[in-house]
């Protein structure tokens, strides 16, 4: 009999889920093709646009582009990125209370069809500001914060690097475990107690380091700033005073649309080792975070919405851990 340790299920690429960076976008695009300039000209210069007070209108003056030439996954991504911080900087503007409840059509429109076809939601989601936006200094250099940068950001010293990047690094430092997960089930299947434990412990040992890596948090990001600048434009319009009735997307609905803005929460590892080690989190029992952690399923790409876990009868299967409709 093979041993559990031998030819491990592999984590599909179906999900994109990679073996080095876990849940994030490996190398993700820097640049859209040139038909999409104007929109990667607006985001590459977000800082200076908003300080100037020129983001609304040069946003209004684009002309509405076609999402057809966007025609792979990591291309599509960045577009959905660029879109959301657009349309964040757009909203919030310099972040004083000045707020735009209409979305233009010429961004709503190509940003809702874009959501659809990517099954995320039309406002920059985790997903985007951590999981596609990053990219390394040195290409043959490691994974490190020293030789990694965003790709954009809101304003100048708003600790968007910090943020981002050390969420990211966490995924990164998952990742290890997360590729331990198919000799779980597969140990499982084949009864070999050791091996679980063993791959139980690795599993812990990893998350651990994954602990330390947040810790630098503290090192990169000015709680102040985060609350004051950066929290602002991570803003949504679900639960929000300044946007209850949500904001409309001019030219695809009729109607006002909520939606929650990005959060770390919106990480598909809360929702991944939950399931594995097969805790069960309650939205209707009035916790708090459990409610959090259900509500942001509907924010991350669908090939994460499959994850492994084990049924009765000890046997692997897919479970299903968000269900979204456009």
């Amino acid at each position: 009999m093979a041993h559990a340790m031998e030819n491990s299920w592999t984590i599909s690429e179906e999900y994109h889920i990679d073996k080095e960076v876990g849940f994030a976008l490996p190398n993700p695009q820097e640049n859209l093709p040139d038909f999409y300039n104007d929109w990667m000209f607006i985001a590459k210069h977000l800082p200076d646009l908003i300080e100037s007070g020129q983001l609304r209108e040069r946003v209004e003056k684009l002309d509405m582009l076609s999402i057809d030439h966007l025609t792979d996954h990591k291309s599509q991504r960045l577009a959905h990125l660029v879109l959301g911080f657009i349309t964040m900087a757009y909203v919030w503007d310099k972040g004083h209370g000045d707020v735009r409840k209409v979305l233009p059509r010429n961004i709503a429109v190509p940003y809702c069809q874009l959501s659809k076809k990517l099954e995320l939601p039309p406002i920059l989601v985790y997903a985007d500001c951590v999981l596609a936006n990053w990219k390394k200094k040195d290409p043959n250099k490691p994974l490190t914060y020293e030789n990694m940068d965003v790709l954009f950001s809101f304003r100048d010293g708003d600790c968007s690097k910090g943020f981002f990047l050390v969420s990211l690094l966490v995924e990164i430092a998952a990742a290890s475990a997360i590729k331990v997960i198919p000799t779980v089930f597969r140990a499982m299947q084949m009864q070999e107690r050791d091996t679980l434990l063993k791959a139980l412990l690795e599993i812990a040992s990893c998350l651990e380091k994954a602990l330390q890596v947040f810790h630098q948090m503290h090192d990169h990001v000015n709680p102040n700033t985060f609350f004051s600048v950066l929290r602002i434009y991570l803003a949504g319009w679900k639960g929000n005073p300044q946007l209850s009735d949500g904001l409309v997307y001019e030219g695809f609905w009729k109607n006002p649309k909520q939606f929650a803005g990005g959060s770390a929460a919106q990480s598909s590892i809360f929702q991944c080792f939950d399931v594995l080690l097969g805790i069960q989190q309650n939205a209707d029992s009035g916790d708090t975070c459990a409610g959090l952690l259900h509500r942001t399923c509907c924010s991350v790409p669908p090939g994460h919405e499959n994850i492994y876990a084990t049924s009765s009868q000890k046997l692997p299967v897919l479970l299903r851990v968000k269900s979204l409709s456009p």
